[in-house]
């Protein structure tokens, strides 16, 4: 469902001569059912490898095959099918939690018979009906991300992304967006599940890929990755696998 390979992204920069090398060679594949959590500290690259994914960005060269759509070639149909949560709710202060859902609706497409059915189902499952009339303005941090979840569900696509998306949610919140992840893999969607926080995906994801400065370091399930590297706990794999790549780049 997704397939990428060999992605590389350079940005321009006045204190690299080359660019800036952002993404270094990734490569990764992610089936319907499954979560593969993109692990790694701000900056190693993880938000810019999603942005390709969700053709927000386009790559300097590599590919990445969505629901088998190239991202650089048929962007229109890659956006059809997934759903993109970023940590930036970016809700909309003078709509209501139901204009918005409603007003995404209609940017993908859905007829409007479908789509009043759709939210009707989506406010029922999430819990919404008490905020369906709150305007954007007026909602808790909670409310945004029940809202941001289900505009980016709303037209059922298959592959799903989620950037950060517990970040600065207290606990009870952050449990129920883990739990409505969850749910849709269950459902068999094909989802990546970006965070730096070890706990979520130890909890969550079948397979991680740990990023760091734009390369991926290690893949596969917690159990095998704590096998390989001969580590019990994620945390210090995590910082060893970091620590000895920086010191491979001094020594290079």
């Amino acid at each position: 469902m997704i397939a990428v390979e060999r992605l590389t992204k350079r940005f321009r920069d006045l204190q690299h001569e080359q660019g800036f090398l952002a993404l270094d060679k990734v490569s990764f594949t992610v089936q319907p059912g499954e979560i593969l959590g993109l692990l790694g500290p701000n900056g190693a690259g993880k938000t810019t490898c999603l942005r390709i994914l969700s053709t927000v960005l386009r790559p300097t060269s590599g590919t990445a095959l969505v629901a088998g759509y190239d991202v650089a070639t048929h962007p229109a149909d890659v956006r059809a099918r997934i759903g993109f949560m970023s940590n930036n709710t970016g809700i909309y202060d003078r709509m209501t939690a139901y204009e918005m859902v409603e007003y995404f609706g209609r940017l993908y497409g859905i007829p409007e018979d479908m789509l009043k059915d759709r939210i009707e189902h989506l406010f029922e499952r999430l819990q919404m009906r008490e905020i369906r009339d709150v305007l954007g303005s007026k909602m808790s941090t909670g409310m945004k991300q029940k809202v941001s979840i289900a505009r980016t569900i709303v037209h059922d696509p298959p592959v799903l992304i989620f950037d950060e998306p517990t970040s600065g949610l207290d606990i009870l919140v952050g449990r129920k967006v883990l739990d409505e992840v969850r749910s849709l893999r269950d459902q068999g969607k094909c989802i990546i599940y970006s965070t730096h926080i070890m706990s979520e995906v130890e909890k969550l994801c079948e397979r991680i890929a740990i990023i760091y400065r734009g390369r991926i370091l290690a893949m596969g399930s917690v159990k095998e990755l704590q096998e390989q590297y001969e580590r019990d706990d994620l945390e210090e794999l995590f910082f060893e696998l970091i620590d000895r790549h920086d010191r491979e780049v001094a020594s290079a």
